[in-house]
């Protein structure tokens, strides 16, 4: 018999708290990818972002702030604008991203396979 799970695996002081990338927030990672070249524009971002609403982007970049992986800098000039770039601590997550994403292609079919599965033999 296996042991009880306990209580406080979690507690306040878990680092799965502080973790960055939500694997739930499909976003993130890809607005971290869109700044690997420099800084970018909100604009810019909505480009290959296409899908997703300004809302949720604006949500997501002032998540990615927040957890200090990126900045936010207005640029006064004849046409003030905001630019949105990686940090040190933000360009350190590309690597590990990199990775996510070679695991993915690698097991693409698998996952694809498992969602159908999971979808026929779910009751309508």
């Amino acid at each position: 018999m296996r042991p009880p799970l306990a209580r406080d695996m979690f507690d306040e002081l878990c680092p799965s708290g502080l973790l960055p990338l939500r694997f739930a927030d499909k976003w993130a990672p890809l607005v971290l990818t869109c700044l690997t070249d420099g800084p970018r524009r909100f604009s810019e971002l909505r480009v290959p972002l296409h899908r997703v609403t300004p809302r949720t982007l604006t949500r997501t970049l002032r998540a990615l702030q927040r957890d200090g992986l990126i900045t936010r800098a207005e640029c006064p000039g004849r046409t003030p604008h905001v630019e949105y770039a990686l940090t040190p601590l933000g360009r350190s997550l590309l690597e590990p991203l990199a990775a996510v994403c070679a695991w993915t292609r690698e097991h693409w079919e698998e996952l694809l396979r498992a969602r159908e599965e999971h979808i026929a033999a779910s009751p309508a």
